[in-house]
């Protein structure tokens, strides 16, 4: 029997009167940039990863970027992250001007591999993404540790492990940030592009919030040079329907992988 990773079209006819209120709810209301539907969604997926800031953006391409950004990432840095992940973990470090620094990965998980990492440190180090990859954590005990020792950030990749935990902790949660990727064909997907960083980290929140937006927190008022990575209302509506439905997705899933 052939069962699919994913099959959009009947994932929405399961839940389609909803998607559809959804969509007209946000048309009616013209709320198509930021606005109330983007709110309430920031604030339910934080809500449900129990973190303070939700920056939602447009793709979980320009979530590492922005993150990377907010944490003063730029020339003559250096980055650590995995030799195997999609492209856009590693574009988006040479993008601030930073150095990308691959660590080899662990032959039994595929993600990080934690012995591997020190050798690799230098005086030019601020961080290390650890990407979570297949739905399988990297081993954040040890890469906290390493962090901690060495005075670096970490900004987790989680665009393949939205939910997925390590030690009972949701990854995206452990270190100084995470990123996530809304792509439609995600485990939690909107209808087009979309992401989000999530992060307690107040001050970082706000540099990212701000970058996002073409350097504004306040219409008109720029502050830095930013970019525009917003995410729309009908995106934002349609993944507040879907993630009433994500913790039953991905107990349905790991039970057909069993």
């Amino acid at each position: 029997m052939n069962i699919p990773f994913v099959d959009l079209k009947k994932q929405y006819e399961s839940i389609k009167t909803e998607i559809d209120t959804a969509i007209q709810n946000v048309i009616n209301d013209t709320a198509f940039i930021k606005g109330k539907y983007v709110q309430k969604f920031e604030k339910e997926y934080g809500e449900t990863y129990g973190m303070k800031n939700v920056i939602s953006c447009g793709n979980g391409t320009d979530a590492i970027y922005i993150s990377l950004k907010a944490m003063g990432i730029g020339p003559g840095d250096e980055v650590i992250t995995t030799a195997h992940s999609w492209i856009s973990t590693s574009e988006t470090i040479t993008q601030t001007g930073a150095e990308v620094v691959f660590v080899d990965i662990d032959p039994d998980y595929y993600t990080i591999d934690i012995n591997k990492i020190e050798e690799k440190i230098t005086h030019n180090t601020k961080v290390i993404v650890p990407v979570h990859l297949y739905g399988q954590p990297a081993n954040m005990s040890e890469i906290m540790r390493i962090a901690n020792k060495y005075n670096l950030k970490i900004l987790e990749d989680c665009a393949q492990a939205h939910f997925a935990e390590w030690n009972n902790e949701y990854v995206g949660t452990i270190g100084n940030a995470g990123t996530f990727s809304f792509f439609p064909g995600k485990n939690l997907g909107a209808y087009g592009d979309a992401g989000c960083i999530i992060t307690n980290d107040d001050e970082l929140a706000e540099k990212a919030r701000m970058f996002a937006n073409h350097g504004a927190l306040i219409k008109h008022e720029h502050h830095i040079e930013g970019i525009n990575s917003r995410l729309d209302g009908l995106q934002a509506a349609i993944l507040s329907v879907k993630l009433k439905y994500i913790e039953l997705w991905t107990r349905l899933r790991i039970d057909r992988a069993e």
